[in-house]
């Protein structure tokens, strides 16, 4: 028996309160973080806290942690069963990624709730303040927050639009492989060298159709 819906909308709460606020729209990522990350950016190279060199190796080492991030909050935490000594946080994760697992194609839920993207990059951004060396943080935290984009972005575009190259074609099946096929593998979604490396890549022809 499946244990998922197509093609609809559900409801996650019942408190009307709770349930507005548990949606939201796929711009709304881009439209908060893009000028953002473009303000912090461009002050940190014009008034010479990091270097060009520096920014240009830090920007891209912060999009690979996000890249692990991904892996291991969806792994370890959006996966985490029910259970005694469960945090608030961490089960409210989870059953939020259950719905999605339940309502695979319910297109309000797809990128990560403003205030949790808020939260985590704030803390991020915190404790690496607390390292003293904004020369490389700052650009690294820029890379990070990119990284975060590009995952929302494509886990959006998996699950409501064509592909339209082969690469993407390949990340679209190897995330549907996750919904559909094997839930314990393929828990990178923006990309699958880390599924590759830590051996949890299932791959399925038929997993994109």
């Amino acid at each position: 028996m499946k244990d998922y819906i197509r093609h609809q909308r559900g409801r996650m709460f019942e408190s009307n309160f709770f349930e507005f606020f548990s949606k939201v729209h796929p711009a709304a990522p881009f439209v908060l973080w893009i000028p953002i990350v473009i303000y912090v950016s461009a002050s940190n190279l014009l008034d010479h806290t990091s270097s060009p060199a520096e920014f240009a190796a830090m920007f891209p080492m912060g999009f690979l942690t996000w890249q692990v991030l991904e892996y291991f909050i969806h792994k370890k935490v959006f996966h985490l069963g029910d259970g005694p000594g469960k945090t608030v946080l961490l089960f409210t994760g989870a059953s939020a990624h259950r719905f999605h697992h339940k309502y695979p194609d319910d297109d309000t839920r797809l990128v990560m709730p403003l205030a949790v993207s808020i939260g985590l990059a704030s803390a991020i951004w915190g404790g690496a303040w607390l390292l003293h060396r904004p020369d490389l943080t700052i650009p690294w935290w820029a890379g990070l927050v990119s990284g975060y984009l590009w995952y929302d972005f494509t886990h959006w575009s998996t699950h409501n639009r064509e592909p339209l190259t082969q690469w993407g074609r390949n990340l679209r099946a190897h995330h549907l492989m996750h919904h559909f096929g094997d839930p314990d593998a393929n828990f990178g979604i923006s990309h699958r060298w880390i599924d590759r490396v830590l051996g949890s890549l299932k791959k399925s022809s038929a997993a994109g159709k």
